[in-house]
């Protein structure tokens, strides 16, 4: 039974004028006459009761009229639907994200969120992991490759898309922090540190001092950015705590190494932005691109 037929039968069943009605679906009182006869010989009921002044619905006629618009009405729905699900997204999304992560996490998603929404232009500004909430939180941004901070504001969504380990790295070189970190007993409060400015890198390294009983730490500098950080252990002024993918990365991964023994919690990486926005079309379609990583 197609669809051409139940259109023509709810037609007819509310001019009850065979010639009205193939005139306005625009075909011969014939064409009409044989459909209608198709869906009676298909129910085994008589839908029509015809004589020539007049047409009437049989009370089988009733029946099947509720039956025919019910699926006519979700014919258009669907259809609906299918048109709605093609249209494509248009506008723009700026997404704030380190260095490492711009060819690291992020090429991926936006290969998949570009092929399926060609229209939307990405505006990307990188700079150190750790600013990306705060970049947030000033509405620089609409969203956020970040780390997981212990203290995440409640207006904020997050969803993880890697577990990132994390490693303690000295230098390779000849230099005066190798020398000492070779010595039968390292005397921890004369090694020089490379910190970051804040974050959860900085936490995790200073959790880690504590725990061991290493003193005071001498903190040599505090640098923006993990690509720094790593740039200045394997220039020998110091060690330093960095993400695994950072120094894997690095141009200078063959001067560091990691400090052997070291078992450091990592960090869950993810994307970020406030909770009123997953409803936004544009950035509920790229979360969608990188579904929530169980860890």
């Amino acid at each position: 039974m197609d669809l051409r037929s139940l259109q023509l039968f709810r037609h007819l069943a509310t001019t009850l004028h065979f010639g009205k009605t193939a005139t306005m679906q625009h075909v011969s009182p014939s064409t009409l006459s044989r459909a209608v006869q198709r869906i009676e010989e298909q129910l085994g009921s008589q839908l029509f009761i015809r004589d020539n002044r007049s047409v009437m619905l049989t009370k089988e006629g009733h029946k099947f009229l509720l039956y025919a618009e019910q699926q006519l009405e979700q014919f258009d729905l669907l259809r609906q639907s299918l048109s709605e699900s093609k249209k494509q997204l248009s506008g723009s999304l700026s997404i704030y994200c380190s260095v490492t992560a711009s060819y690291t996490y992020l090429p991926p998603l936006l290969e998949n969120f570009r092929q399926a929404h060609p229209n939307i232009d990405i505006n990307l500004d990188t700079g150190d992991a750790a600013d990306g909430i705060e970049q947030l939180k000033n509405q620089r941004i609409d969203l956020a490759i970040a780390a997981h901070p212990d203290d995440l504001p409640s207006s904020l969504y997050f969803q993880t898309i890697a577990s990132v380990p994390l490693g303690i790295i000295i230098p390779t070189i000849n230099c005066a922090v190798k020398k000492a970190l070779q010595t039968t007993t390292v005397d921890w409060s004369k090694i020089p540190i490379i910190l970051p400015e804040h974050g959860v890198a900085r936490k995790r390294f200073e959790q880690w001092f504590r725990l061991h009983h290493l003193g005071k730490p001498q903190v040599y500098a505090q640098v923006a950015g993990q690509e720094a950080l790593v740039s200045m252990v394997a220039l020998g002024f110091g060690i330093g705590l960095s993400p695994i993918v950072v120094v894997d990365n690095s141009p200078v991964k063959d001067r560091i190494t990691l400090l052997a023994k070291t078992s450091i919690e990592p960090f869950n990486l993810g994307l970020c932005c406030f909770k009123k926005r997953r409803e936004d079309p544009i950035v509920a379609a790229f979360l969608g691109m990188a579904p929530a990583l169980v860890v």
